[in-house]
């Protein structure tokens, strides 16, 4: 055909004439209300697009006028795990290979603001990050690695004053001084109380600490930028791409807000500001967020009053999904990774990391982790990417993405903005409310398979191959973190450490002063994370979330489903037979705060009709018992994501043996590799749920758990 009768054709399709057939048939809608069309042509272009140029405002195609053309974005992998000098050796064996920047994770006890000898944080040391007690442990994570030379990110947001101290009095010690040091630190302590929960005090006194790091920074690490913000951990929780953006931009606008409370000038801080946002497989609506996402802050900090360019440049890490990720045939998530990343590079980020294909399982091995790295290096090296400055500018299809990506995400603004800023919407429960209805649906069209995930819902493997997976002794970690903890302790100033903080203290209590100055001088005197922890919590007290199960979101997505209707029968039944409801307790253990498994659970079996209750977060295996046995549970379901279940359901089952409740079986549900089945089967557990298991499939199994336990008790 020719090109002329093929445009004749698109023509045609476009306005509908086409053997009188209507192209709206072929449309879809995305969970974030946007329709996609089968064709898009100019008129569906917005005029504003035609003009824009990379590194100018508003900044669409790119912060830089030449872009990868004149140097790739920085391969940033994020990693830390055991001790200090394990994650040590991880890194410089990773930048001989190729990466340029370091990104460190720490451990939830860290996260959390607990030294590792503290009880309530036995299966957590070492286990999802690198356990950090004090300035020793900062120095040995990055001996040999030149603070002055190597941009280092952070993420950290509880425990951030304590962490950056620490860093700070690294450098020093090392020979730095902070004026040099360069990297980020992530501080945003808004989208822990939305969803990912490693917060330590009330948003108050939270948002107070993030403005002293602003200020501090801004005076004392020119190179060094304070805050990163991050809508990463939204997408994971389940919120849709333009919850995603909006809230993470609403975050933002309220943390210009505080910086400018403190009487700084918005040219002094907005240009070391940063974001970080989640990458996953929907390449072309992932590429139209990073493009809207430029242009909306360009706007939101004109209006601000920024008058420096850089101000107005909305500068982002990205990491590729780590929820998209399946147990199932995981092999396939070395694709889902590869497009991800080619999506983060093709819609502009400055810095990327890439997920291994083995951490829906377990923590990555240096064979996944390589293989993760590399991915990157064939995109930078092999593909023709960097070549063109934003090479997908000017398709009628991603223009037009853009455009609504932006339209819808500014409505969000406008809700949080009328409620008074994102503090005030956090207080409301909107943002969070939003994202767990977002994660039920999502979780709705998978359990129906209305969305495809490959080796999971569809084209299942009958038999999977083991794959290798990296062990942690979380009990060596933590023995070798308490003796390193009594040394310092014994050789330290005690008179020292009690006047640093105690001043600390004093800081935050009057209000004077800068909290991050004080705790530099604690850190320097060996105070522990721990300790400067506790010293602003004396004054501040420790945050705690009310937990809920969201009723009928569920049930009104499956009405009608046979696979609904069944399990809603089953327990009629036995509701029946026993005049009561099979009962459910959801528990999160450990100082995990990834809640998006147990509150979809909770959630969609309590629509099913059991009667669930959910436990707060951070609960110990004692706690958690006490409760079950109070509630009259049948089954306690324990969600475990963060690798702490071979420590923290063992000493469950212990507990509810202690104190009578064995009758009590147990269930867990997260992120487990097949290889700990059988010890956890050994332990008593009742059945396990990983990755990728159908909800319905899920309800049955319990149910059949709960009728089990009712012939044994009778």
């Amino acid at each position: 055909m020719s090109d002329k009768a093929n445009l004749e054709v698109w023509r045609k399709l476009a306005s509908g004439d086409l053997n009188g057939g209507d192209p709206r048939t072929l449309e879809t809608v995305t969970p974030e209300g946007i329709t996609i069309k089968p064709l898009y042509t100019a008129a569906d272009v917005p005029a504003s697009a035609a003009g824009e140029i990379p590194g100018q405002a508003p900044y669409t195609r790119g912060v830089r006028a030449t872009m990868y053309t004149g140097r790739p974005w920085t391969i940033r992998q994020y990693a830390g795990f055991s001790t200090a000098q394990e994650s040590n050796a991880f890194y410089r064996k990773n930048l001989a290979a190729g990466q340029k920047g370091l990104s460190v994770a720490f451990d939830l006890a860290t996260h959390r603001g607990y030294d590792s000898d503290h009880p309530r944080v036995r299966g957590d040391v070492g286990k999802a990050g690198v356990a950090i007690d004090s300035v020793e442990d900062m120095k040995i994570l990055f001996e040999g690695i030149p603070l002055d030379k190597m941009s280092v990110s952070m993420t950290m947001n509880g425990a951030v004053i304590p962490i950056l101290a620490m860093f700070i009095v690294a450098g020093q010690e090392q020979g730095v001084d902070r004026a040099k040091l360069s990297g980020t630190i992530q501080n945003d302590v808004l989208k822990e109380f939305m969803v990912r929960n490693t917060y330590i005090y009330p948003p108050a006194p939270s948002m107070k600490i993030i403005g002293d790091i602003i200020e501090y920074t801004s005076k004392e690490m020119p190179k060094f930028n304070s805050i990163s913000i991050s809508g990463y951990h939204m997408q994971e929780a389940g919120a849709t791409l333009t919850q995603e953006l909006a809230y993470t931009l609403a975050d933002g606008m309220e943390y210009v807000r505080t910086a400018l409370a403190k009487g700084l000038d918005v040219d002094a801080f907005a240009g070391r500001l940063s974001f970080f946002f989640c990458i996953g497989p929907d390449m072309f609506m992932e590429v139209a967020k990073l493009r809207a996402a430029r242009q909306m802050w360009s706007k939101i900090m004109t209006d601000f009053g920024a008058k420096s360019e850089r101000s107005k440049m909305l500068r982002t890490h990205c990491q590729t999904s780590g929820v998209s990720l399946t147990m199932q045939d995981p092999y396939n998530n070395v694709v889902r990774t590869t497009v991800e990343a080619m999506a983060a590079t093709l819609g502009g980020t400055q810095s990327l990391h890439t997920n291994a294909f083995d951490e829906a399982i377990a923590l990555p091995t240096d064979t996944s982790a390589r293989l993760a790295r590399n991915t990157q290096l064939i995109l930078q090296h092999e593909t023709g990417i960097t070549r063109v400055v934003d090479p997908l500018a000017g398709s009628y299809y991603v223009e037009s993405l853009t455009a609504q990506m932006a339209q819808k995400a500014w409505e969000m603004i406008d809700e949080v903005e009328s409620l008074g800023g994102m503090t005030k919407a956090i207080e409301s429960g909107l943002p969070k409310l939003n994202i767990e209805r977002a994660a039920l649906t999502r979780q709705s069209r998978i359990d129906n398979v209305d969305d495809v995930i490959v080796g999971v819902n569809r084209f299942v493997l009958d038999d999977e191959d083991p794959v290798e997976i990296l062990e942690i002794d979380n009990d060596a970690v933590r023995a070798g973190q308490v003796e390193s903890l009594k040394q310092i302790r014994a050789t330290r100033n005690p008179k020292a450490v009690k006047d640093a903080l105690y001043a600390l203290t004093y800081a935050a209590k009057s209000g004077e002063g800068n909290l991050l100055a004080a705790a530099v001088n604690a850190a320097k005197v060996r105070a522990t994370l721990g300790e400067i922890t506790m010293a602003m919590e004396t004054e501040f007290g420790r945050h705690k979330a009310v937990t809920r199960v969201l009723s009928g979101v569920y049930a009104d997505l499956n009405k009608g489903d046979p696979s609904f209707q069944n399990i809603q029968t089953r327990i009629g039944e036995f509701e029946a037979e026993h005049e009561r409801l099979p009962q459910l307790l959801v528990a999160k253990m450990g100082q995990d705060g990834h809640d998006r498994g147990a509150k979809v659970v909770a959630s969609g079996f309590a629509d099913m009709g059991f009667k669930v209750d959910i436990t707060d977060l951070f609960e110990t295996p004692a706690e958690v018992a006490q409760l079950a046995l109070e509630n009259g549970a049948d089954v306690v379901g324990v969600s475990s994501l963060a690798a702490g279940h071979k420590t923290l359901v063992p000493a469950l089952i212990a507990e509810l043996k202690k104190i009578g409740a064995d009758h009590i079986k147990v269930v867990v549900g997260g992120v487990i590799p097949e290889q700990d089945f059988q010890m956890l089967r050994d332990a008593g557990v009742a059945a396990i749920f990983p990755p990728g298991s159908n909800l319905f499939d899920a309800a049955n199994a319990v149910l059949g758990v709960v009728l089990g336990i009712k012939r044994n008790r009778q």
